[in-house]
């Protein structure tokens, strides 16, 4: 059953895809194309926004992991970039190409989607406005895309900590040299500034535009999610402190889990955080004695959990039918479950010999024999990395007597 959430994004696209091809008719009509160049235009700029949203619809089936940082829950944001893209390539054509900011504007789209759609949708609004014009030419098209590839690439792995005047300064001059190479070059006319005044306006706007788009993009998006992450998963957080006054047990239970799922998490490169938040939280319907998720979900909603934090709390507590639940999950699951097994031993006897080895084979195997396994999205490789990462935590075990 399509979620009415889902139902709304489509309605969204649907409408982007009506306006790209209005705008770009309506453009054409009034630039006085013949009839053949608006049938063309009209014609492109379908296919190019069908494309994109072929593209966008393969990554939102992936999951979360193909979409760069947390857009793959918040894809009105590509929705917006796009509608003032189309806007921009139309409106590009009514001003000399050297003003041009695509470099930037790549990056942008880029940033709020994933590298391959930057690049696709760059390309397609770059081929919108080279049509629209009264005299674009393919030497335009291919400084631009070069360019705003080139810079898509530089700021693909943008992180709180990246220092970003390296990349800006290297897009910059990536833009300079082609613009040097299929624009000024070909300029019949003596050296002058006024020759030299149209790219360092370009140069200019990219810069801007960089600038103000980087420190809103790092204070709202990624700086602002790894915030709450910090905050929720700090021990001393409010809805964690209350698990440990009211259910100790349970909050040494899930500090534990926590520890362990992070190990692996770490070991086989999966999304940290959420895993620590996951095992962290996904036992706190105990407070109140329920455990369905339409019971609990009230706290992660009430704490301001991220999208991505409540996604895979909802997987954990209460997955899907017949679908695959993610290798993050799987961590979560066997550390609990062996976690649990170990506090109800030490419950019954703090001094009790056990041999962790033995113990952590018997917990795996009887996952792989119960046909547990065919539920995760978990190579063997991977369940083999498992084990050896928990038994590689021997001493800490002994934490838990």
């Amino acid at each position: 059953m399509v979620e009415k959430k889902d139902i709304k994004i489509r309605l969204i696209y649907l409408g982007l895809f009506i306006l790209a091809g209005v705008s770009v008719l309506g453009v054409s009509v009034i630039s006085g194309k013949s009839y053949e160049m608006i049938l063309r235009n009209t014609i492109v700029s379908i296919i190019i926004t069908a494309t994109n949203f072929v593209l966008l619809t393969d990554a939102y089936s992936r999951g979360s992991s193909a979409f760069s940082f947390d857009n793959y829950y918040h894809l009105k944001r590509y929705a917006l970039v796009y509608l003032v893209m189309i806007v921009l390539s139309c409106a590009f054509s009514f001003v000399p190409y050297l003003f041009w900011p695509y470099m930037a504007l790549f990056v942008i789209l880029s940033l709020f989607s994933n590298t391959e759609l930057g690049v696709v949708s760059g390309i397609g609004f770059v081929v919108i406005s080279v049509m629209l014009e009264n005299n674009g030419n393919v030497n335009e098209l291919l400084m631009y895309v070069i360019a705003g590839t080139a810079a898509i690439m530089l700021f693909k792995d943008l992180k709180e900590t990246t220092d970003i005047r390296m990349p800006t300064a290297i897009s910059l001059m990536i833009q300079a040299v082609l613009m040097m190479a299929f624009s000024v070059l070909f300029q019949n006319r003596t050296l002058s500034f006024v020759l030299f005044a149209l790219p360092v306006i370009n140069l200019m706007l990219n810069l801007i535009i960089l600038l103000i788009f980087l420190n809103m993009f790092g204070i709202y998006v990624v700086r602002k999610s790894n915030d709450r992450y910090m905050e929720i998963n700090d021990t001393e957080f409010a809805l964690l402190s209350r698990l440990r006054e009211e259910k100790k047990d349970e909050y040494f239970r899930a500090i534990h889990t926590a520890y362990l799922a992070e190990r692996i998490a770490i070991g086989l490169g999966l999304n940290v955080r959420a895993v620590k938040n996951c095992s962290y939280y996904h036992r706190i319907g105990s407070l109140e004695g329920k455990t369905s998720w339409e019971d609990v979900k009230h706290f992660y909603e009430e704490n301001r959990f991220p999208d991505e934090a409540v996604i895979f709390l909802h997987e954990y507590i209460e997955p899907a039918k017949g679908e695959v639940r993610s290798t993050e999950s799987l961590a979560v699951n066997v550390s609990e479950t062996f976690i649990s097994a170990l506090m109800e031993l030490f419950k019954n006897n703090k001094d009790q010999v056990v041999n962790y080895d033995s113990m952590i084979d018997s917990t795996l195997d009887k996952k792989i024999e119960n046909r547990e396994l065919l539920n995760y999205n978990v190579s063997y490789r991977q369940y083999e990395q498992i084990r050896k990462i928990l038994k590689k935590e021997r001493l800490y075990y002994d934490f838990l007597r």
